[in-house]
């Protein structure tokens, strides 16, 4: 396990700023750190030590970490010293995001927002979990090679649809049917700047209004529903949870920003969860030995070898491939280094994933490196770390498990001798190139 250092030295610093050396700009490389991140940062780190600096279109300067002990550093930095970068994402989820909060509002959003992803309330969704999962796969091509993804995005989008919002009916049909459009067009508006400036009625601005105005009448008739049922306080789903809870002042949340936050958790987990059981799938077809005892194990009621395969998976295939921070304070010391307000930090979450420093034979997929503990802290860190690690990482380990302990239930996954697919960056997560395609017999 790693230790963590003293957060004496991740505080303001008076010292003169000092930068680790780093590559020159070009534009080939801010090419490859949309589409190859992966692979362009650890090269970089090879080349340059494992923190460098680049220049980015995206971030500006930013100091690039690759290292556990500097994530740990970097992840117990006052908020107000180093915070997220995440407030322009309210161009997308709405200013009542916690994305988009920082400090003390960030805190009392999170007090909130955790116990509907965790204990009981995480129970209740398994059933849900399970059900839309066996109607997917029913339409399973047998004996025929197939692309994962679009089930998986499928499955995971309807889950979070009746288990976050409580949809259901023409609700869950509108919502089904705008929420993946909207996304993704949002996520575009995002990356380009000029996009978010209202150049009239056909600009891409007004049609994403648009889209968030019609969101907005689908959830008040969702909440209407809710409040208007004779069980609603004993509802489980999250949007009826977050209807009743109050801050610790007795307030409760205005209807706006119960909308922010439940956009924010379907486009943070519906297309990285589903993406992640698509290599799940690619990788289990291309290591028998593997599927061979996780199906042993499914069948003899057990979970520990499936657990350890969802770790794995998310560490040889990490979907999202960092995080960032920004420095608030006037200087920030990380490590031997003096960061400047403003600059940037990027923690390379898959240059520590195959890291054999770090996970000895990283090439090799191997779910028993996870067998008996938890992985560490600081050198796994698919959802992020600290104070803004992912709320909900619990919800997408419980859909990955259910979902993978059904398919291999009903089917059988064919071993393959095909070449690994190859990642491929998808807009959010780094996919697989041809879908994660497997083939299924009954």
């Amino acid at each position: 396990m790693t230790t963590r250092l003293s957060t004496d030295t991740s505080t303001t610093s008076q010292a003169p700023v000092r930068l680790p050396d780093g590559p020159r700009f070009s534009p080939r490389a801010q090419i490859r750190f949309v589409t190859d991140r992966p692979r362009s940062l650890a090269e970089l780190a090879e080349r340059y030590g494992p923190t460098f600096t680049m220049p980015l279109l995206s971030f500006g300067r930013t100091v690039v970490i690759t290292e556990p002990t500097m994530f740990d550093e970097l992840f117990h930095v006052p908020s107000d010293v180093a915070g997220g970068i995440e407030p322009s994402l309210d161009v997308m989820f709405g200013s009542g995001s916690i994305f988009g909060k920082q400090t003390s509002e960030h805190r009392r959003d999170r007090k909130l927002l955790t116990p509907p992803f965790h204990g009981r309330s995480l129970r209740d969704f398994e059933s849900i979990a399970e059900e839309e999962t066996r109607k997917e796969i029913a339409t399973w091509p047998t004996g025929k090679h197939f692309p994962t993804h679009p089930s998986t995005m499928s499955i995971t989008l309807n889950i979070i649809l009746r288990a976050v919002f409580g949809a259901e009916g023409a609700e869950f049909d509108e919502l089904r049917d705008l929420m993946p459009r909207w996304i993704r067009f949002g996520a575009t508006i995002f990356a380009i700047r000029p996009l978010q400036w209202d150049w009239g009625p056909l600009s891409p601005w007004r049609r994403h209004l648009a889209m968030r105005k019609h969101f907005d009448e689908i959830l008040e008739r969702l909440i209407r529903r809710a409040e208007s049922d004779l069980d609603f306080d004993t509802r489980t789903d999250v949007l009826s949870l977050l209807l009743r809870a109050q801050y610790d002042d007795g307030s409760a949340m205005t209807h706006e920003e119960i909308g922010d936050e439940l956009v924010t958790l379907l486009a943070a987990g519906h297309e990285t969860t589903a993406t992640s059981l698509a290599w799940a799938f690619e990788r289990l077809s291309r290591n028998p030995h593997v599927l061979q005892r996780l199906v042993a194990e499914i069948e003899d009621g057990g979970s520990s070898y499936l657990q350890a395969t969802i770790h794995e998976v998310m560490r040889s295939r990490t979907v999202i491939d960092g995080t960032v921070r920004t420095v608030r304070a006037d200087r920030m010391a990380l490590g031997e280094w003096v960061i400047p307000h403003g600059m940037n930090v990027y923690v390379a979450a898959s240059v520590a994933h195959n890291d054999p420093r770090n996970f000895p034979r990283p090439d090799e997929f191997m779910p028993e490196r996870f067998l008996g503990r938890m992985p560490d802290t600081y050198a796994w860190v698919p959802f992020g770390g600290g104070n803004r690690r992912c709320i909900g990482a619990s919800f997408a380990n419980m859909e990955m498990a259910v979902i993978l302990r059904t398919v291999l239930s009903e089917f059988r996954v064919l071993p393959t001798t095909e070449r690994a697919e190859r990642v491929v960056f998808r807009g959010l997560p780094f996919a697989p190139g041809r879908g994660g395609r497997v083939t299924v017999v009954r």
